[in-house]
């Protein structure tokens, strides 16, 4: 029986681990199929403070990593096939059969963002494309970009992008976009957007080394008025959005219309007492590390009082 178990390896888990490990609840961390989270398909991290020069993905992960394995969390190489957070005694069931039972438990399982399932979407990833614009839109000033999707998001990000590249297409596969109408409005009004209606990317050119160079587009794919377009772009931006990771999860938690887990007031509390949840999974507006930390921070502080009340 153990005190804390936290589902999850990226900046929520880990940094809930280092909090837990300090108020000594010895907690044990799930990594999970992707150690390190999100966080590790990006390569330079510029804007998580405290470095000054930013600070290689991988690094970052690995440091909260080491600091919570040194403070005291044992970590266990496994994925959660099942779980049943029903009763006072929480059981966790990883791929290999291992049953985990706990006082309380920490959903720190992610979001995974959607791709279009393009081959040269994984051999450019860290070389040109990209799930967040406000991870890494910074690495592009001056360039030409391309994002991807007609939602709100999309042309969030396609604004924010236009603020410091020098060109930004919208790969709009539809005839219209489907964000609101402010968010049509002012991808519309501002000069270095442009929207390409009824398009849909089907390659990506470059090489590994010196990365993405272009895309290859077809004009109303699949009808006889069929046209190959190529663009040349720097960077690629996916934003059509997330998959929180809370499937499993689902018969205990609340979830919103798009899957995220609801927490109880401003807080980490899911519905079923001694379950919280931190990070992507339970966040569809910012998904940014720093934001992740924060709310694994948040989680093993109301672990703690959840277990002290336990006493």
């Amino acid at each position: 029986m153990h005190k804390l178990i936290i589902i999850g390896s990226g900046p929520a888990g880990y940094t809930a681990a280092i909090y837990a490990s300090r108020a000594n609840l010895s907690p044990v961390l799930i990594d999970g199929p992707q150690m390190g989270g999100q966080l590790t398909t990006t390569t330079l991290i510029e804007n998580f403070p405290g470095f000054p020069n930013g600070i290689d993905a991988n690094l970052l992960v690995s440091n909260m990593r080491q600091q919570a394995e040194q403070l005291g969390t044992t970590f266990v190489n496994g994925i959660v096939v099942s779980a049943d957070l029903s009763n006072d005694v929480k059981r966790i069931t990883l791929d290999n059969g291992t049953v985990y039972e706990a006082q309380s438990v920490i959903i720190a399982t992610g979001a995974t963002a959607k791709y279009l399932g393009l081959s040269d979407e994984a051999r450019f990833r860290g070389l040109g494309v990209s799930a967040c614009a406000t991870c890494d839109g910074f690495f592009y000033r001056g360039k030409k970009v391309a994002v991807v999707g007609g939602g709100d998001t999309a042309c969030e990000e396609a604004t924010y992008l236009a603020q410091m590249c020098k060109k930004v297409y919208m790969i709009v596969r539809k005839p219209f976009l489907r964000a609101s109408k402010a968010m049509v409005k002012k991808v519309e009004s501002t000069d270095n957007i442009e929207i390409l209606y009824e398009h849909s990317t089907i390659g990506l050119t470059g090489d590994e080394l010196r990365g993405l160079d272009g895309a290859d587009l077809a004009f109303r794919k699949g009808s006889d008025e069929e046209k190959i377009v190529h663009i040349d772009i720097d960077g690629f931006f996916l934003a059509i959005g997330h998959t929180p990771n809370s499937a499993l999860f689902s018969q205990y938690v609340d979830l919103d219309e798009n899957g995220y887990i609801k927490t109880l007031g401003s807080g980490t509390a899911t519905r079923t007492p001694g379950v919280f949840a931190a990070g992507d999974v339970a966040d569809p507006r910012y998904r940014q590390a720093v934001t992740a930390a924060a709310s694994g921070c948040k989680a093993a502080i109301d672990a703690e009082k959840y277990i002290a009340s336990l006493q």
